[in-house]
């Protein structure tokens, strides 16, 4: 009892604020929660319960920011578990935002302060970002928006995200925060993959209401059939909403796992038995979502990986076998979640081989694959332009994104506009500056990703440089060219902008870690 007189004590005098509001907090929750149970208003509880973390976690980011975008981090991942057991309330969508915003003012705050933790560093693409955004800003007023809340919906989808870059580039300040930050993100991956996988088992009715909301019932209740063998088999959400968002998690978890496995066989032993899980978890995932686009870019993206590790390999220090042995942990995971998959599950499993292999095999008679991945995104692209306003565009935010709830809740007219192609709709948002601007953009942070890439070749952080600067080019160029809702998915946003922070802060990491005292120095044998 007096240590933890003592500690509130401390805690008091380094942040009364924080202290007095977190109390505030808690009586509160405490009353409203007695007045629920007595009532046995359990939806109200649930609220309840919502309101208290969200408060938890803007006490702890205004105190700490590291510790508060960890909690977002995990807000942002889960909370569309909540939306689906409440309602889809868009009061859940938002409170990421709220929460988001904190920790960029925590952060602000701390670098106002000039505190060490928070660390400023100017992006060498920002000429080509601010002139995209101050090109996507003034697209707002576009006279041929029907609403300007489409503007700023479009805003919000564009460039809410980017400050993580920076929060990405000052949280990664030593090798201990990098492995602490993969280390958490591969631990919230291996829970919702797994979750995923048992969901494609069980049915729609794990980790779903029995009454779903209008609004997402269709998107977490779909089912994909072979159109050979008549095979029908269910397409899991896990804590999403949707198998679109659970998909996008899986990609961008699939490069992360491959490049933090390189990286940790190269340098650390710590670790190699979470990665190692969440490698074989993510693969049997990747697999058991249904979800074409997923399987065909995580395996395309081991190739390109495989090749990349070789390429890229400490060859002067003798170390190439290192990777070698990288690219067999890989192959033995894939290995592992196909042989447990396929005896513990076999009529699920190959259910899901059945539908690839109808619509992906190019010998098959049903083959989608050159249709789906080339003839479709173009076709679609070259329709933007048999609009009339396609020189300047219909307004940012008219074509992206949750639309449909900004008629709704604003009263407006929907847009009549739209293409499937995410370089189309680029053309059909903002005209076509917008997509050359975007495609500057693009290649000015792909360029001067590469050139990190390139600087850390040989080293064992070149695994992790590789798959983040591998990620940006897939969801600036290829993915967004098949539709733009993959940019504006808010997981593959936030990642990508806190990716690319790190990403440009591994080469200090790597100068640190050369410059420590020889004794502290290690590689792992």
């Amino acid at each position: 009892m007096t240590s933890t007189a003592e500690s509130f004590s401390r805690e008091f005098r380094r942040g009364p604020l924080a202290v007095l509001a977190f109390l505030v907090l808690a009586a509160g929750t405490a009353y409203k929660t007695g007045t629920y149970l007595a009532n046995g208003d359990f939806t109200g509880l649930a609220y309840v319960g919502l309101v208290y973390v969200i408060g938890v976690v803007i006490v702890v980011a205004l105190h700490d920011w590291r510790n508060g975008f960890y909690l977002f981090l995990v807000w942002l991942l889960f909370e569309d578990l909540s939306r689906k057991f409440l309602g889809n309330n868009m009061a859940v969508y938002f409170a990421k935002d709220g929460l988001l915003l904190t920790v960029y003012l925590s952060f602000f705050i701390a670098c106002r302060r000039k505190q060490q933790s928070a660390q400023i560093f100017r992006p060498p693409f920002l000429i080509a970002l601010l002139t995209f955004a101050w090109f996507g800003v003034a697209q707002v007023f576009n006279p041929s928006s029907t609403s300007i809340f489409f503007g700023l919906m479009g805003i919000k989808l564009y460039f809410f995200y980017i400050p993580l870059i920076f929060v990405g580039y000052a949280l990664i300040n030593s090798e201990n925060e990098l492995r602490k930050f993969f280390h958490i993100n591969l631990s919230l991956v291996v829970i919702i993959a797994a979750l995923g996988i048992v969901q494609s088992i069980a049915g729609p009715r794990f980790l779903n209401p029995e009454i779903m909301a209008d609004d997402i019932r269709l998107l977490s209740e779909t089912y994909r059939v072979a159109a050979i063998s008549g095979a029908r088999v269910y397409r899991p959400t896990s804590v999403f909403v949707s198998i679109g968002r659970f998909g996008d998690l899986l990609v961008v978890a699939w490069l992360m796992v491959l490049g933090f496995s390189g990286y940790l066989l190269l340098r650390e032993r710590r670790g190699r038995l979470l990665t190692f899980l969440a490698l074989a978890v993510t693969a049997a995932a990747s697999v058991m979502c249904t979800s074409r686009g997923v399987f065909m870019w995580c395996l395309g993206s081991s190739l390109v990986a495989a090749a990349a590790f070789l390429w890229g390999a400490p060859w002067r220090q003798g170390e190439v076998m290192r990777v070698i042995r990288t690219l067999q942990r890989v192959a033995l995971g894939i290995a592992l979640a196909v042989v447990v998959m396929l005896v513990a599950y076999p009529e699920a499993f190959l259910g899901r081989l059945e539908v690839y292999s109808d619509t992906l095999d190019p010998r098959s008679p049903n083959n989608e694959l050159l249709h789906r991945a080339r003839d479709y995104p173009l076709r679609n692209f070259l329709a933007a332009f048999d609009y009339p306003e396609w020189p300047y565009g219909y307004g940012i935010g008219t074509v992206s994104l949750g639309g449909q709830y900004v008629a709704r809740f604003f009263n407006v007219r929907p847009s009549v506009v739209g293409v499937e192609s995410g370089f189309g709709a680029l053309v059909v948002e903002m005209g076509i500056g917008g997509l050359i601007l975007w495609l500057v953009m693009a290649g000015a942070i792909l360029i001067s990703a590469w050139r990190v890439v390139v600087r850390l070749r040989g080293s064992p952080w070149f695994p992790l440089a590789f798959m983040i600067f591998w990620y940006a080019f897939l969801l600036l160029v290829p993915l967004t060219f098949q539709g733009l809702q993959a940019y504006q998915d808010f997981i593959l946003n936030a990642y990508f902008w806190l990716l690319l922070g790190v990403l440009f802060r591994l080469p200090d990491i790597a100068i640190s870690a050369q410059s420590a005292p020889v004794s502290s120095r290690h590689w792992a044998s």
